[in-house]
Order: structure tokens, then C-alpha cells, then sequence
């Protein structure tokens, strides 16, 4: 006799030799070609394309570097100016709330309560 794994009782059961010997529902009769793919968009390899690559906008990588790099003894979180001064200042006024409140919040936990 032959047995297969049933998935839906999940015990071995008696089966035909056929069916024991591909078991979860494979066959041998694999196809010879792939299916075709549904998403499969057309690639150019860079040999092929003879075309230079088109970004969306210029390179600003130089010009940041450069900015960057200036020893005027401005730390870097603020070499942009106006911006990061107020994102700097910001930040800086949450985390100093944030603390005050974490405090208040544990000195009024650490009292007991008023019957």
C-alpha cells in the first residue's frame, strides 16, 4: 500500500502509487519554457544604449563639499545658514521640554494619593 501526507487532515493516508510519488499536487510534467513574464519591462544593457545617462537634475554633491569644507568656525550642523539654525533651535527646545516633562511626569507618579 501507499501512503501520502494529507495537508487537509493532516495524517498520513492511503493513496494511488502515482500519487504518492509526487506529493503536494507536483507533477513530473514541468513545461519546457518559463511563462512569460507580466511586469517585464525591455532592459538595455549600457553597450547597447550608446546614450550618456539622464539624471533628473544636476549634481549639487561639488558645490556642498565645498561649502562644507570651509574653516570658518561654524560647525557643519549649521554651515547652511537660517535653516539649520531654526531646525537646531527647535530641536533643541523639544529635547529640553521633553525632559521637563518627563520629570514632572515622575515627580507626580513618585507622590502618593491624597483620600
Amino acid at each position: 500500500m501507499y501512503y501520502k501526507f494529507s495537508g487537509f487532515t493532516q495524517r498520513l493516508t492511503g493513496s494511488a502509487p502515482t500519487t504518492a510519488y509526487s506529493p503536494q499536487g507536483l507533477r513530473p510534467g514541468v513545461p519546457a519554457e518559463p511563462p512569460t513574464m507580466i511586469f517585464a519591462t525591455p532592459t538595455k544593457v549600457v553597450s547597447q544604449a550608446g546614450e550618456a545617462a539622464q539624471y533628473l537634475g544636476i549634481n549639487k554633491v561639488p558645490d556642498l563639499q565645498r561649502l562644507f569644507q570651509i574653516s570658518d568656525g561654524v560647525p557643519v550642523h549649521l554651515k547652511r545658514g537660517v535653516p539649520d539654525k531654526l531646525l537646531y533651535r527647535t530641536t533643541m527646545a523639544l529635547t529640553i521640554g521633553g525632559t521637563l516633562y518627563c520629570l514632572v511626569a515622575l515627580y507626580m507618579a513618585a507622590q502618593p494619593r491624597k483620600k
